[in-house]
């Protein structure tokens, strides 16, 4: 019975995990096919495809461990800095950052290989604040990561050798594209997937359900917390990365508590512990965001016209928040993925003759 039972669930894992794949696929090859004709459309799908790999990632964080974090987006500024310095050209660093030491100075990488720097010196950062961070629980520890974010924040603005300050940071190349962040979406994807499939995220889980339970049957909550605050802020960087080398120029005030409200709008919309909720979630908010962005400016329905509301998509993402927090607090999918039990029961039964 246990054994039936443990193949049935890694067919349902293995089918929900190339279903999640699948529609990012078919969103690139979609991209692709229309984005030649209309430029706009590629700007979302991509900004869509960046934002999936931020929110999937903090949902390793603040969904499966019950670890609700509040600075991620410290990890993003962190992975967007960082990779931007490495791949400038030497003369646009000569000519924006002149105060570069030497060492800094005369390097350029390419795009991948400053990403992946990138989310390795995140990673650092979050396995040290991790280790008195991930002790906490509740409340507390999201005042902390708080914290962290705001110390990134004044670090960026004061760090002018490096950041520009309070500055536009430009030069950078426009390096992302609809396949990149694509093919990080499958890589995001598969590493939350297995993590939360294996031993280290069944310890999570449990640390998440009941601290004292698993602390008894010998699960080391540290250990396990401390996995995916490491993990998500390496792809949280990389995300970080893909939209500096994208957008081409930003700000500190690019990754603060903006961008922070929205992410975690798109968490808790979704799911917290649910990967398929995280895609939904981060869909069907990035698509109503740009929605009444453009709303904004005015509409005009026949011969009504509806005056120019500014702020209108920033209000109607709390109204939206308020509800969702009220009436349904486990978001659309809770904590359940998608259900493919009846593709395997209708394969698994015998056909009659």
């Amino acid at each position: 019975m246990t054994h039936t039972k443990s193949k049935f669930w890694n067919s349902r894992s293995f089918l929900t995990g190339l279903f999640l794949i699948g529609i990012s696929l078919l969103a690139v090859i979609a991209t692709e096919i229309y984005a030649p004709f209309n430029p706009y459309f590629e700007r979302i799908i991509i900004q869509l495809g960046i934002n999936i790999i931020l929110v999937v990632a903090l949902n390793l964080s603040n969904g499966f461990t019950g670890v609700f974090s509040l600075g991620h987006v410290g990890f993003m500024a962190i992975g967007a800095y960082v990779s931007s310095i490495l791949t400038l050209s030497l003369s646009t660093k000569a000519t924006n950052l002149p105060d570069l030491p030497g060492w800094l100075s005369h390097v350029q990488l390419s795009f991948i290989p400053a990403l992946l720097i990138a989310g390795l010196i995140a990673a650092g950062i979050a396995f040290l604040i991790g280790i008195p961070l991930m002790r906490l629980s509740g409340h507390y520890v999201s005042v902390a990561t708080l914290g962290f974010l705001v110390i990134v924040h004044v670090v960026l603005i004061n760090w002018t050798q490096f950041t520009r300050g309070a500055r536009t940071f430009s030069g950078v190349s426009q390096y992302t594209n609809i396949w990149w962040v694509y093919i990080w979406i499958v890589i995001t994807i598969y590493l939350v997937w297995r993590v939360i499939h294996s031993n280290y995220g069944r310890a999570m889980i449990a640390a998440r359900e009941d601290v004292i339970a698993a602390q008894s049957n010998g699960i080391n909550i540290l250990s396990a917390r401390n996995l995916a605050f490491v993990l998500s802020a390496f792809l949280t960087a990389v995300g970080g990365g893909l939209m500096a080398h994208y957008l081409t120029s930003f700000s500190p005030a690019t990754f603060y508590f903006t961008a922070t409200f929205n992410y975690i709008i798109m968490l808790v919309v979704g799911g917290l512990g649910s990967v398929s909720g995280s895609i939904i979630g981060t869909t069907l908010v990035t698509i109503l965001s740009e929605f009444f962005r453009n709303a904004e400016l005015g509409v005009q329905i026949g011969s009504i016209k509806i005056p120019a509301v500014y702020g209108l998509s920033q209000i109607v993402l709390s109204i939206s928040f308020i509800l969702i927090v009220i009436f349904r607090r486990k978001g659309i999918m809770g904590d359940h993925e998608i259900n493919f039990s009846w593709l395997h029961r209708n394969k698994s039964q015998p056909t009659q003759s």
